[in-house]
Protein backbone atom coordinates (compact mmCIF):
# COMPACT_ATOMS: atom_id res chain seq x y z
CA UNK A 1 0.00 0.00 0.00
CA UNK A 2 1.44 3.02 -1.25
CA UNK A 3 1.59 6.02 1.52
CA UNK A 4 1.62 9.59 0.61
CA UNK A 5 2.90 12.42 2.08
CA UNK A 6 5.21 10.73 4.95
CA UNK A 7 6.25 12.54 7.51
CA UNK A 8 8.86 10.75 8.60
CA UNK A 9 12.01 10.40 7.06
CA UNK A 10 13.22 6.87 5.98
CA UNK A 11 16.57 7.86 5.50
CA UNK A 12 19.17 6.77 7.78
CA UNK A 13 21.76 9.15 7.53
CA UNK A 14 22.82 11.70 9.60
CA UNK A 15 24.03 15.62 8.20
CA UNK A 16 27.12 15.98 10.24
CA UNK A 17 27.59 20.14 9.48
CA UNK A 18 23.98 20.65 9.95
CA UNK A 19 24.02 18.70 13.25
CA UNK A 20 26.98 20.77 14.02
CA UNK A 21 26.10 24.23 13.05
CA UNK A 22 22.54 23.79 14.98
CA UNK A 23 24.38 22.11 18.26
CA UNK A 24 26.72 25.34 18.13
CA UNK A 25 23.52 27.53 18.25
CA UNK A 26 21.77 25.95 21.04
CA UNK A 27 21.19 27.59 24.52
CA UNK A 28 22.43 26.21 27.31
CA UNK A 29 20.69 23.28 28.82
CA UNK A 30 19.57 25.19 32.07
CA UNK A 31 18.47 27.96 29.86
CA UNK A 32 16.07 25.63 28.00
CA UNK A 33 14.91 24.20 31.01
CA UNK A 34 14.32 28.27 32.82
CA UNK A 35 12.62 28.67 29.16
CA UNK A 36 10.27 25.19 29.31
CA UNK A 37 9.53 26.30 33.07
CA UNK A 38 8.47 29.86 32.13
CA UNK A 39 5.98 28.50 29.99
CA UNK A 40 4.41 25.93 32.32
CA UNK A 41 3.32 29.31 33.80
CA UNK A 42 0.82 29.87 30.43
CA UNK A 43 -0.29 26.15 31.10
CA UNK A 44 -2.67 27.39 33.53
CA UNK A 45 -6.66 28.90 32.20
CA UNK A 46 -6.91 30.55 35.37
CA UNK A 47 -3.53 32.58 35.36
CA UNK A 48 -4.95 32.62 31.27
CA UNK A 49 -7.66 34.72 32.69
CA UNK A 50 -5.90 36.63 34.88
CA UNK A 51 -3.40 38.18 32.40
CA UNK A 52 -6.21 38.59 30.02
CA UNK A 53 -7.95 40.95 32.68
CA UNK A 54 -5.15 42.65 33.34
CA UNK A 55 -4.23 43.87 29.78
CA UNK A 56 -7.49 45.45 30.79
CA UNK A 57 -6.35 47.35 33.59
CA UNK A 58 -4.89 46.81 37.32
CA UNK A 59 -7.34 45.23 39.34
CA UNK A 60 -6.75 44.40 43.24
CA UNK A 61 -7.27 40.66 44.40
CA UNK A 62 -11.21 41.67 45.48
CA UNK A 63 -11.92 42.79 42.00
CA UNK A 64 -10.00 39.47 39.60
CA UNK A 65 -11.68 37.47 42.22
CA UNK A 66 -15.61 38.55 41.75
CA UNK A 67 -14.46 38.83 37.92
CA UNK A 68 -13.81 34.92 37.94
CA UNK A 69 -16.24 34.17 40.34
CA UNK A 70 -13.23 32.27 42.42
CA UNK A 71 -12.25 32.71 45.76
CA UNK A 72 -9.26 35.37 46.72
CA UNK A 73 -6.96 32.56 47.93
CA UNK A 74 -6.98 30.98 45.18
CA UNK A 75 -6.55 34.16 42.59
CA UNK A 76 -3.72 35.06 45.43
CA UNK A 77 -2.12 31.89 44.98
CA UNK A 78 -2.14 31.64 41.18
CA UNK A 79 -0.92 35.82 41.10
CA UNK A 80 2.36 34.65 43.34
CA UNK A 81 3.00 32.74 40.78
CA UNK A 82 2.88 34.90 38.28
CA UNK A 83 4.57 37.36 39.96
CA UNK A 84 7.50 34.67 40.55
CA UNK A 85 7.61 34.77 36.72
CA UNK A 86 7.62 38.55 36.80
CA UNK A 87 4.95 38.50 34.37
CA UNK A 88 2.81 40.43 36.77
CA UNK A 89 3.81 43.36 39.51
CA UNK A 90 1.91 44.75 41.58
CA UNK A 91 1.74 48.02 43.71
CA UNK A 92 0.14 49.02 47.36
CA UNK A 93 -2.71 52.12 47.36
CA UNK A 94 -3.00 52.14 51.61
CA UNK A 95 -4.98 48.69 52.17
CA UNK A 96 -5.36 48.02 48.84
CA UNK A 97 -2.61 46.22 46.56
CA UNK A 98 -3.42 46.14 42.96
CA UNK A 99 -1.62 44.38 40.44
CA UNK A 100 -0.30 44.64 36.50
CA UNK A 101 0.88 42.91 34.15
CA UNK A 102 4.98 43.79 34.77
CA UNK A 103 5.51 44.91 31.23
CA UNK A 104 4.66 45.20 27.42
CA UNK A 105 6.38 42.03 27.03
CA UNK A 106 3.71 39.71 28.36
CA UNK A 107 1.50 41.20 26.06
CA UNK A 108 3.62 40.50 23.56
CA UNK A 109 3.92 37.30 24.33
CA UNK A 110 0.61 36.17 25.01
CA UNK A 111 -0.69 37.73 21.63
CA UNK A 112 2.11 35.76 19.77
CA UNK A 113 0.44 32.82 21.46
CA UNK A 114 -3.06 33.96 20.78
CA UNK A 115 -2.69 34.90 17.39
CA UNK A 116 -0.89 31.42 16.63
CA UNK A 117 -4.12 28.95 17.80
CA UNK A 118 -6.73 31.56 15.71
CA UNK A 119 -4.36 30.95 12.42
CA UNK A 120 -5.24 27.31 12.87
Amino acid sequence: MEQKNKEYCSCNTIHEEVVKRVREKMPEEETLYDLAEFFKVFGDSTRIKIICALFEEEMCVCDIAALLGMKQSAISHQLRILKKERLVKFRREGKVVYYSLDDEHVQKIFEQGFNHIMHR
